[in-house]
């Protein structure tokens, strides 16, 4: 995915693209191959394969959710900061909390938001069982199988508050059986299956509220 074909899928999102955000992201793909080259952070760091399979991915969480009306976010295992370095650059109201289980990647997590001057952001070294908070928004990409990833998460959720599940297809994880089981304890509202552009590989969005 080109820059140019990067901002023209933004805008069918409605996502406001400005010079500042692109900017920005610009410098965060360059601390990404640069901190790559010393700790493993992702595969994948060709330049328009990052801005398809990890800038773009993590914006598609917009499908299900207005993030401008959203305050507080927390993504749980974070990892490279995807998806919620992208949500900040483009939601700068969002107050974000990155968790991950490991220190050497929040130290990169850390040197991204000091040199991108990104504020109301925090990473945290932790796993996500272990944390307490309480946020409007959880998420959560490419991390564990969904009945896992509940447990990890749900008790972040704020009471009416979302999760949001990042997944490729979700179909072998979410059987009805899986679905009825977590549907005892929480509501499942929507279940969001879409292409990835260009690939036309699957994901999915995972919206359950912790009722």
């Amino acid at each position: 995915m080109t820059k140019e074909e990067f901002i023209a899928a933004l805008k069918e999102l409605n996502i406001e693209v400005t010079e500042e955000k692109l900017a920005k992201l610009n410098k965060f793909y360059k601390l990404l191959v640069e901190w790559n080259s010393k700790i493993n952070l992702t595969r994948i760091i060709e330049e328009q394969d990052v801005y398809l399979k990890h800038f773009y991915d993590s914006l598609t969480i917009t499908k299900v959710i207005d993030l401008n009306k959203v305050e507080t976010l927390c993504d749980v295992g974070t990892g490279a900061g995807f998806p919620g370095i992208v949500l900040k650059i483009f939601y700068p109201n969002l107050k974000v909390t990155l968790i991950d289980s490991l220190e050497k990647r929040i130290k990169y997590l850390n040197d991204v938001i000091e040199k991108l001057n990104l504020e109301n952001i925090k990473a945290i070294h932790s796993r996500g069982e272990a944390y307490q908070g309480s946020f409007d928004i959880v998420t959560s990409r490419a991390v564990a199988n969904i009945e896992k990833l509940v447990t990890y998460t749900m008790h972040l959720v704020k009471k009416n508050g979302k999760f949001i599940a990042m997944k490729g297809n979700i179909d072998k994880e979410l059987t009805p059986e899986i679905e009825k089981k977590l549907s005892k304890k929480y509501q499942i509202v929507t279940i969001k299956k879409f292409l990835l552009p260009k690939e036309n590989s699957n994901r999915s969005l995972v919206v359950i509220i912790n009722k």
